[in-house]
């Protein structure tokens, strides 16, 4: 699939990158040296892009919008290496972590710089209802990285507890995103609401095809290594599935493997998820948090930035393995 959904904010998408680079300076040489490695990486940029098309799907006609996806972005970067630290990863779209070419202070300071870079720029678009929701937003999202943690190798942890803790960490940034472009542009509530619905549905589908993709993809397309979910104790929906549905023998597999973070099953553990249905369990899922994605801009006017939003769910749910 192409991705088409850039095509309608390609001009402000260069000019997000422009305003990037632009707000990575400093007088510290490390924090530039960083800031460049982190430029030159890449990645989608989803959320910075949810903000665009969902600021010109309500009508916004100013340019406070290139700043706030440039909030979103930094907020989201200092996420990561943060989450880098501690879940001491070392590959990052495809290439080292920040943390594993600089060491962890690095990782975790540059982090704070673009945490508080991003507070900055919130200041200076000086809108009270959107720092609200960005500082709501980085505090939920810190909770569920704390509730993770506290759940790693926790072999009964829930359905439900997982999708409050993907909810947390992974939807609510999404959500933030789509809500604060609405208000940017002065919206009014209902399409307030459909926003921000848009971005949570679309944030839940993204992660449950991340966890999904952790068991059935490679690691070139992914730019991490398979099965790092399990190596760190992660407990994701589809090996709670695979306990739930496998026999003994499986799921004795399964909970050695994620109480020692040992891989070297991953090969029959793979199997076992895709035979017990974890895989096709969480896919349906995911279909399911496409639909109410969907469902929730079905009433938004037709206009380029609306298809857009609807390629990218389309896109959220179809990445390769």
């Amino acid at each position: 699939m192409t991705n088409d959904f850039f095509q309608s904010v390609a001009e402000d998408f260069g000019n997000v990158d422009q305003l990037i680079s632009q707000s990575f300076t400093s007088d510290i040489p490390l924090v530039e040296q960083v800031a460049r490695y982190l430029i030159t990486a890449g990645g989608k940029r989803l959320r910075p892009l949810l903000v665009l098309l969902c600021a010109k799907a309500c009508g916004y006609k100013g340019e406070d919008h290139i700043k706030l996806a440039v909030i979103i972005e930094f907020l989201h970067t200092a996420m990561l290496l943060h989450d880098d630290v501690v879940d001491a990863s070392d590959l990052r779209r495809g290439r080292k972590t920040v943390n594993a070419q600089w060491g962890n202070p690095a990782s975790v300071l540059v982090g704070d710089f673009l945490h508080s870079r991003a507070f900055e720029m919130m200041v200076d678009i000086g809108d009270l209802n959107i720092m609200e929701i960005l500082s709501h937003a980085t505090n939920t999202i810190a909770e569920g990285e704390v509730q993770q943690l506290a759940n790693l190798r926790n072999l009964g942890l829930t359905e439900q507890t997982y999708l409050e803790v993907i909810w947390r960490k992974t939807a609510m940034l999404f959500q933030a995103a789509s809500h604060t472009a609405a208000v940017l542009a002065g919206a009014n509530k209902a399409t307030e609401t459909a926003m921000k619905n848009y971005g949570l549905h679309l944030g839940l589908a993204f992660q449950l095809i991340d966890d999904l993709l952790d068991y059935e993809g490679n690691s070139e397309n992914l730019g991490k290594n398979i099965g790092d979910d399990l190596a760190e104790g992660k407990v994701t929906l589809p090996l709670i599935i695979a306990m739930k549905n496998g026999n003994k023998n499986q799921t004795s597999v399964i909970r050695e493997a994620i109480k020692s973070g040992g891989i070297e099953n991953l090969s029959a553990i793979l199997g076992i998820v895709n035979d017990s249905g974890g895989i096709t369990y969480t896919y349906g899922k995911a279909a399911s948090e496409k639909d109410k994605t969907l469902a929730s801009i079905k009433d938004l006017p037709s206009s380029v930035y609306k298809t857009s939003m609807e390629n990218l769910v389309d896109f959220v749910i179809q990445r390769p393995a």
